[in-house]
This record gives C-alpha cells, structure tokens and sequence, in this order.
C-alpha cells in the first residue's frame, strides 16, 4: 500500500474490500460451520451436477471436458481443505474460506463450458447460478463426482442430463427479458454489426498523440473497465456488453484481467479461456475490447514478465484475425521507476507484435499510472526514453474526487507531445469508494474530450461501493439497460457517453 499526497492507497484497499465481499456470497448451510473438532466426523462438500445438456462440437470437446474435469479437482481441492484445517476456524471458517472460494471457482468453469461451446455452437445456459454453490455432507462420506462424459449428438446430450435446479430467481417469478438481444459469438473473419462502433472506425492506430481510425481521423473512445473478472464472474457477459453497445452507445470494454489476488496466476488457462471467450461476445457486437493484464501487487511488472508472455501469446494467437483488441500490459506499476517498466515492455511487446503487428499496445506509467505525479516525477522521463515502437499509447489514471487541477494541468501539457489513454477513472477519491464528485469528473471528462483521448470508467460491477456502476443483485440477473438498474455514477457516466452531459439522477 503506498503514499501519496492524497494518504493511502486506494487500489489494494479497494479490490481486497471488493474480494472480501465475493468470498462470503455463498449458501450457508444451517449454524455452526466451523471445522470439525479433533475427534468428530470430517464433512465433504456436496455439488451439483454441471449438465452439459447439449452437443458438443468437435473442436471444443476437449476444452469442454477438461473443464469438467477441473470441477473433480475443485471438489477434491475443497475436500482437502476440509481435512488439513480440522479444528481450526470460527463459525464461518468453511463458508469464507472453502465454500465461498469453491463457488466462484466452479461460477468460472461453469462460464467456460458455456463459452467454448458457443465458439462453434449456439452458446448454452449451464444454469451456472445454481449450479456453482456446493454445500457440505456433515456425516462425511464419499462425494458425488461431476460426470465427465461430453456428449457428441444431441440425443446422447438429452438422455444424460439430469434434472436441473431452478436459480433462485426462477423460484419466485420469471426474470424480465433482456431489452438487448446479444448475438451469437463472431467467428474469425466475420463483419461487425452494421453501426457498431468497431464497423464505423475499423482497425485502429496512432497517429500522433492521437489515436485513428482506419481512415487516419483521430477518435476518442468511451466506455467501461470491468472489476476484476475473479471479484465479479457473471457481470461482464453477452447481455451486459449488448446493453453497453445498444444501450449506453459506448465503445469499448476493459477486461481487468488481475494476475494475482486469486487471478490469472492462479488458474491461468482457465482466465485465458474466460478472456478469450469474452473477446469473442464483445467481437460479436461489434465491440473494442482493451486486455487489461492487471498487475497491482507487486507493482514491478517484470515480477510476472514470464506470466504475461505467454498470456499475451495465447490471446493475441486466438484473436490475430481481429482488428478491434486493444492490449494494455501492466496496469498500474508502483514502486519501480520508469526504466524498469520500459523494459519490461520491451520484452512483452515483440509477444504481441508477432500475431497481432498492427494492434494498438497500452502500456502503464510509474507511479500507479500517473505518469510518474503520485512519486513526484511527471512526463518528462517518458518523453525523455520513450517505447521504441509504432502504435503505442500512455496510459493515465485519475480519481476525481482526490485528484483535480493540478494533474489536469498536467494531462494538458502532456497531451501535446504524447499520445494518452485514460483506461481507467473514478468519480470518487483514490479508495474508489465515498462521494461522487461529479464536478470535477466533468472537469476531467471536458479536458479529455477536448484533447480526444479515449476513457474507461472503473467499473462495471454490481458491488457495494460507490464506484460499481450496477445496483447490488443486477448482476446476477439478465436485465442491464435502462438507468432502473445503474447507481449514481452508472447513471452519470451513461448520461454523459448518450449526451455529452453527466446527469447521476
């Protein structure tokens, strides 16, 4: 956590608030679940099954029983646990340490079935709400394996599925239908929708400080960064990217995609799939996507330079076809001077450029991404030892209610000699919690807009701080057009993006 002129750090304090509020969403299965006693009877954990109810195409049967696989290897890690951690823990030990994390594990896997299967196939609805919540066998016992088998005709499909559980939403009415239709996932090659923001502007590029469209006009892009995707699993998905292109007519979306904090490192190919397969909903609509390899903790990016490599050669292989992926390489160093994040970037960008050569890379400035102001320097070392290659930006990140004219001041200047991308901001103070200062986020956005440098707001989640644009439980439904279901700073942002004027109400 570090210091600056505005007190303690608000990124590590905001997303390890953020992860405390995913690791206690779980079903709580009577009182008292602490660990068993030295003596008593050791619980298992009971799962439903995951039924893959439909065909599987040839090309992604392996992927599909791979995952199946892994919720096996779920149950046996939590059924470990169980065993190592006997007598120790409160009441809630196992609902916060085995439950809670084995539900968002299998939510994960649950969401990567359905993806792969859509790659090649109309995308399924593996029910993944109530089938990711496991509960314990408290007389212990052998537990209930997934069944691995995939189905290859949809006769074999239909005969081993298993009676589904309604989600709790089903147990009371039906959901509303979602007001935006989301299309079945491109496939490589395919065109944009008519309109859509990737159809208009085609493959992009930077010229100048600007960045430019295919025909060399300089653009600004506006949409949203998502929270981390391990913190939020089921907030980024077909339907709330339908209602950010048709809806809120933006742009672009951040995949935040953390490294560590229970991210990417610790599952990688299961956070590559889960990047890959919402690179391809977002492709469907038409849609810029910027990866965000997010690194926070520890700031010096050459800590997981192994790590990006070969996440960055993975993705960009999957999407070289694309003309609409955006790719940011460390977030927001701290605590390293620019040199070292130069070189770091001279090693992570010849990964990228070797599949995607014409892509737009973004990469991340010292001192948390803020050119260098929150450790006293500014964009003088950047201008004075630049990146060494074509199609690059700078990326700045500000919080408005802690960070105001000064740094504006400084955006400016910078403004004129490099080429910057605000990829992600905040209405509140740096914790990324407490009042919305609107009027300084407006102040941010005019000077943006009238230096055309392209902005994504944190963040697109439904959690109970004040910079999550969705009402707490949106998430977990179907339905994200409309300002009905957005908290003050959705309903600003999305005001501003349909109007050009931030209205919270």
């Amino acid at each position: 956590m570090y210091r600056s002129k505005f007190g303690l750090g608000r990124l590590k304090e905001r997303r390890w608030q953020a992860y405390g509020v995913a690791g206690v969403a779980v079903v709580v299965v009577g009182a008292g679940l602490g660990i068993a006693s030295a003596g008593e009877t050791v619980p298992t954990v009971n799962c439903p099954q995951v039924a893959v109810n439909v065909a599987v195409p040839a090309q992604q049967r392996a992927d599909v029983q791979k995952n199946l696989e892994l919720l096996n290897t779920q149950i046996d890690e939590a059924n470990q646990r169980l065993r190592s951690t006997v007598g120790q823990g409160g009441p809630d030990f196992v609902n916060n340490a085995i439950l809670g994390p084995l539900k968002d594990k299998r939510f994960a896997t649950i969401n990567r079935i359905e993806t792969a299967i859509g790659r090649n196939a109309p995308k399924p609805d593996l029910n993944a709400e109530a089938r990711s919540p496991c509960t314990l066998n408290k007389n212990g016992g052998t537990p209930q394996k997934q069944r691995t088998t995939v189905a290859t005709t949809a006769a074999t499909a239909k005969a081993s599925t298993p009676a589904a559980p309604k989600s709790p939403a089903a147990t009371t009415s039906a959901a509303p239908a979602p007001t935006t239709q989301a299309p079945a996932p491109a496939q490589p090659g395919a065109k944009s929708p008519a309109g859509s923001p990737v159809a208009v502007n085609g493959r992009l590029s930077v010229c100048g400080v600007h960045l430019c469209n295919q025909s060399g006009t300089a653009i600004q892009l506006r949409g949203m960064s998502s929270h981390g995707l391990q913190f939020f699993p089921n907030c980024v998905n077909a339907n709330s990217l339908a209602a950010l292109r048709n809806d809120w007519k933006a742009d672009f979306v951040r995949l935040s995609m953390y490294v560590q904090e229970g991210g990417l490192a610790s599952d990688p190919t299961g956070f590559t799939a889960k990047v890959n397969g919402l690179v391809d909903d977002a492709t469907a609509l038409g849609l810029y996507v910027v990866v965000d390899f997010h690194i926070l903790t520890p700031g010096d990016p050459n800590f997981n330079l192994g790590l990006a490599k070969t996440f960055f050669a993975n993705v960009t292989a999957k999407h070289a076809g694309n003309t609409n992926v955006l790719y940011e390489i460390a977030n927001e160093p701290n605590g390293v001077r620019w040199t070292a994040i130069k070189s770091y970037a001279d090693q992570v960008i010849p990964v990228i450029r070797k599949s995607a050569p014409e892509s737009v890379v973004l990469v991340g400035t010292r001192g948390f991404s803020s050119l260098g102001l929150t450790d006293g320097s500014d964009e003088k070392e950047i201008l004075a030892d630049p990146i060494d290659f074509k199609n690059v930006m700078y990326t700045f990140h500000f919080y408005a209610a802690s960070h105001g004219a000064d740094r504006r001041a400084v955006v400016a200047r910078a403004a004129t000699e490099l080429p910057l991308f605000v990829t992600e901001f905040g209405s509140q103070t740096f914790t990324g919690d407490g009042t919305n200062d609107f009027a300084s986020t407006t102040a941010w956005l005019d000077l943006l807009k009238a230096n055309k440098i392209s902005y994504g707001m944190w963040s697109f989640s439904d959690g109970h701080e004040s910079n999550s644009v969705f009402k707490q439980g949106t998430c977990a439904g179907t339905t994200f057009a409309g300002p009905g279901v957005l908290t003050p700073a959705g309903r600003y942002l999305r005001s501003r993006i349909l109007t050009g004027v931030g209205n919270p109400n």
